[in-house]
């Protein structure tokens, strides 16, 4: 073929979306050498199927970023689109932009590159014009100013757990950056129930089980679990124990996806190195993926150990046993009262309330309206806090009501959350009245430090702190006012502590020894 039919058949070519895709574009792979992209099957469907609005659910190191660079890079060169990415940190986004996408541009065919003139190269834009025509492509970690025809938002999920000012940023600043008819994608993998990537990602897939059709306003759901990879696999004999074989048997009815035994094997060896992560790092479905713990969250463990234990459930009100209440008091700000009932070493957790910008008085109606026979009501130290208007405290302003407070002993913050993890495992919460404080109990987490890149030892103060600190009151209060006695210990505790026990005498076994 002569020069001039070479060069009329790349012309022709270059006309075709997906093959300038598989062909021009040139990445570093995971061993760090350089390979022609080509689009593996997860992101020939993205391709496929990509609607304006997208919101991606998925597994690690499926190469979904990559894609989505690519592909706007190619929007940005060949159809003179402005794009933007968007990640949690301006690292990250510098990652994506150096890696993936001025890598790209560096290492395509000198040929091609000389039709475009580049008018802005630097750290955080590539700004190119052809044919007349402007187009651009840049990073950063929020956006207000300024449109774009395509927008990339990577992890938002951690954006929502670290930086929650910096999540509701991205929402009302960069997403309306994005013109109606274009596109945005949003890809992620989970973290927790909570946050804008969860609502959002939920919003999406419940309209998809519905067979909804979509609006160009509306959010299309994907979600690509760690199975779906045909490298995520290993033929070595291993022996799965039989609490992951249950696991993946019920995958396996879930999804109707027959697992064979060497995904399995990867998924046992893969679970031991992940731990805690497994299920928001490589997710078997959309629920196990959002029932992962938050990262620094207080209780996330915890709580994920009641719902396998079914304890997040119903729990009615039981006439012959007493009603004790736990409260933190909010001065101009959220009360919030938790309602339980104790027997034996059931604490059942049957209700909960919360209110803001009312009196006392208020309270004491709703105390009376839930009509339950009461025990005793616990508050923390500041309802002895004498307010500037009345010259009460609101402990007294209580009496008056008829409602006789303990006084809850005052511990560190530390403290308190040990005592509600110790507590925990004896409780049982009704799924529908007590739904908000569960919640709050899984989202009350530590604050993020930026400049260290580790977790304060104090937590972020955001809605779910009051409900959390009424249930503080409980963990610290309940074995005064219902003493368990030391000798007695759950058995579900016991079975944990004595595994533990025996995987540390398992550590310290030399076999050269037997």
């Amino acid at each position: 073929m002569t020069q001039e039919k070479q060069i009329q058949q790349l012309e022709k070519n270059l006309e075709d979306r997906k093959w300038r895709i598989n062909n021009l574009y040139w990445i570093k792979d995971k061993n760090g050498k350089r390979v022609k992209f080509k689009m593996n099957w997860v992101q020939r469907y993205l391709f496929d199927n990509l609607w304006y609005l997208n919101i991606i659910l998925k597994a690690r190191q499926l190469g979904i970023s990559t894609f989505i660079c690519i592909l706007f890079l190619d929007d940005v060169l060949f159809n003179s689109k402005d794009a933007g990415i968007i990640a949690h940190t301006l690292q990250d986004a510098q990652r994506l932009f150096d890696t993936k996408v001025l890598y790209a541009w560096n290492n395509l065919n000198p040929f091609l590159q000389k039709q475009f003139q580049v008018d802005a190269k630097n750290t955080r834009m590539l700004k190119f014009t052809r044919n007349g025509k402007s187009s651009s492509i840049y990073i950063g970690v929020s956006s207000r100013s300024g449109t774009v025809q395509r927008l990339h938002i990577s992890e938002l999920s951690t954006i929502d757990q670290k930086y929650p000012d910096k999540a509701k940023e991205v929402r009302t600043g960069a997403l309306n950056t994005v013109q109606k008819d274009q596109m945005v994608i949003i890809e992620s993998t989970a973290k927790g129930r909570q946050g804008i990537f969860a609502d959002m990602a939920q919003e999406s897939l419940k309209l998809q089980r519905e067979g909804v059709d979509l609006t160009s306003m509306d959010y299309k759901f994907f979600f690509f679990p760690w199975f779906f990879d045909p490298s995520y696999k290993i033929d070595d004999p291993v022996i799965i124990p039989r609490e992951v074989n249950d696991l993946l048997d019920e995958v396996e009815k879930t999804t109707g996806i027959k697992l064979t035994r060497a995904q399995r094997a990867w998924y046992y060896k893969k679970r031991l190195n992940q731990r805690d992560q497994m299920k928001s790092e490589y997710p078997s479905t959309p629920e196990e993926a959002f029932a992962a713990s938050i990262e620094g969250s207080y209780y996330g463990k915890q709580m994920d150990l009641l719902r396998e234990r079914h304890k997040i459930t119903t729990v009615e009100y039981d006439p012959s046993l007493l009603a004790d209440t736990w409260w933190d008091i909010g001065i101009g700000d959220t009360m919030c009262i938790v309602f339980t009932q104790t027997y034996g070493m059931q604490i059942r957790i049957m209700d909960y309330y919360e209110n803001s910008g009312e009196g006392m008085a208020h309270y004491a109606k709703v105390l009376n309206e839930k009509n339950y026979a009461y025990g005793t009501h616990n508050a923390p130290h500041d309802i002895e806090v004498r307010e500037i208007g009345t010259g009460k405290s609101r402990l007294e302003t209580s009496r008056e009501l008829g409602i006789q407070f303990n006084v809850v002993e005052k511990l560190s913050i530390a403290d308190g959350v040990e005592a509600v993890r110790n507590t925990l495992p004896f409780c049982w919460f009704d799924k529908e009245k007590t739904d908000t404080l569960v919640k709050a109990l899984e989202e009350y987490r530590k604050e993020w430090d930026d400049d260290l890149g580790c977790w304060k030892d104090k937590p972020l103060h955001n809605w779910a702190s009051h409900p959390a600190d009424a249930f503080r009151m409980l963990g610290v209060g309940h074995q005064r006012v219902h003493p368990l006695g030391a000798e007695i210990v759950d058995p579900e505790i016991q079975e944990m502590e004595d595994l533990k026990r025996i995987e540390e005498l398992n550590k310290n076994i030399n076999p050269f020894a037997l």
